[in-house]
C-alpha cells in the first residue's frame, strides 16, 4: 500500500513537470491560441468529465453551504489568473524556470496560508516549516540568477530571441508574481476541503475523491477568468482565423494531453495521498513537489533550453533545484509533526 502511494506520487509528479511539454511541438499556432485552447479544456472540459465520472454528478455541491463554494470561487479567480501567468512565464523562460520559480513561489506562500485559515501550529512545527520555507527562497533567488545568468551567456553567443519573448528580467517577474496569485488555490483548498470531504464521505466515495470535488469551482472559477482573457486577445490580435490551421488536428491532440496531464497530476496525488496513509498529506506532497520541479528541469535541458549556457548559469540552477528539492522535504516533515 504505501509502495503504491509513493509510485503514484511519483507519477502525478512527473506528469505536472512534463504538462506544458507539448506546447513546444505545437505549430503554426501563436501563444494564445495554443493557451487558450489549453485552458479551456483544463478549465472545464476535462473537470466537468472527470466529476461525473468519478463523483457520479454534481450533487455534493448541493450538499456543502454556498457561502463555502463563493469563498473558494474567489480565491480560485485569483489563482486562475496566477496560472495564465504561468503560461505566459513559460513562453518566455522555458520549463525549468518557468516551473522551478511558479512552484518555488507557491510553495513558500501557499505552505503559510493554511495557517491564518486553521490557526498558528505547534512552535515544533511552525519552526521546522519555516526553515524549509527559507531554503526553497534560496532556491527561487538561485534559479533567478540562473536565468539572468542564461541570458546573459546566449547574448554573449549571438542567440537570436524567439519571436514573443521578452527579457528574462520580465519572465522571472511574471513567474513570480503568477505564484503569488497562484496562492489562491491553497486557500480554497483549506476553505473547502472539510466540507466537501465531509459530504463525499456521506455520499460513500472513496476519500481521495475529495480532491475532485476540491478542483471543481477552483477549476471552474479560475477558468473564466482565463476564457475571458483569451477571447479577447484572439479577437483584438484577430487570431480567431488561426485555428484553421492544417495543423489544428495534431495541436489539439498535443494541447489535449497537456491539459489532462494538468488536471490528472491533482488527482493522482490526491490518490496517492490516500494510499500513504497517516504520512500522506507530508511525504505525498514531498515527493509530489520535488518530482515536478526535477521533471521540468530536466526536461528543459534535455529540449536544450541551457545549451549556450555557461557551467557558472547551470551550478545557479543546479543549487537552485538542489535547496527546493531539500526545503520541500523540510516543509513536509514539519508537518508531518503535527500529524
Amino acid at each position: 500500500m504505501m509502495m503504491a502511494g509513493v509510485v503514484w506520487a511519483l507519477v502525478a509528479g512527473v506528469m505536472l513537470g512534463l504538462y506544458a511539454l507539448p506546447e513546444k511541438y505545437t505549430k503554426e499556432f501563436k501563444y494564445e491560441n495554443t493557451w487558450g485552447m489549453f485552458f479551456i479544456l483544463t478549465m472545464f472540459v476535462v473537470p466537468i468529465i472527470a466529476s461525473y465520472v468519478l463523483l457520479g454528478g454534481l450533487d455534493v455541491f448541493g450538499m456543502v453551504d454556498s457561502s463555502i463554494i463563493w469563498k473558494m470561487a474567489v480565491a480560485s479567480v485569483l489563482w486562475g489568473t496566477g496560472v495564465m501567468m504561468w503560461g505566459k512565464a513559460i513562453n518566455h523562460i522555458g520549463l525549468s524556470l518557468g516551473f522551478s520559480l511558479f512552484i518555488g513561489t507557491v510553495i513558500l506562500v501557499g505552505s503559510v496560508i493554511p495557517f491564518f485559515v486553521n490557526g498558528i501550529p505547534p512552535s515544533n512545527v511552525f519552526a521546522t516549516i519555516l526553515v524549509g520555507l527559507v531554503i526553497v527562497l534560496a532556491g527561487v533567488v538561485m534559479n533567478g540568477k540562473a536565468g539572468l545568468a542564461r541570458e546573459q551567456d546566449e547574448k554573449q553567443a549571438g542567440a537570436v530571441k524567439e519571436e514573443g519573448k521578452g527579457s528574462m528580467l520580465t519572465g522571472i517577474m511574471i513567474a513570480v508574481i503568477g505564484g503569488l496569485l497562484a496562492t489562491g488555490f491553497s486557500f480554497a483548498n483549506a476553505v473547502g476541503a472539510g466540507p466537501l470531504g465531509a459530504a463525499v464521505k456521506e455520499l460513500g466515495l472513496a476519500p481521495w475523491k475529495t480532491a475532485v470535488a476540491v478542483m471543481f469551482p477552483i477549476f471552474i472559477s479560475g477558468g473564466v477568468v482565463m476564457g475571458l482573457y483569451f477571447a479577447q486577445q484572439l479577437t483584438s490580435k484577430k487570431l480567431w482565423g488561426t485555428f484553421k490551421s492544417p495543423r489544428f488536428a495534431a495541436n489539439f491532440a498535443l494541447i489535449f494531453i497537456m491539459a489532462f496531464f494538468h488536471y490528472a497530476a491533482s488527482a493522482l496525488f490526491a490518490f496517492a495521498a490516500s494510499k500513504l496513509g497517516a504520512a500522506g498529506n507530508t511525504v505525498g506532497y514531498a515527493i509530489f513537489n520535488a518530482t515536478c520541479v526535477m521533471t521540468a528541469i530536466v526536461s528543459g535541458i534535455v529540449v536544450g533550453e541551457w545549451k549556450k549556457a555557461s557551467p557558472k548559469a547551470k551550478g545557479f540552477l543546479y543549487t537552485g533545484l538542489a535547496c527546493m528539492v531539500a526545503g520541500i522535504i523540510i516543509i513536509a516533515v514539519g508537518n508531518g509533526l503535527g500529524a
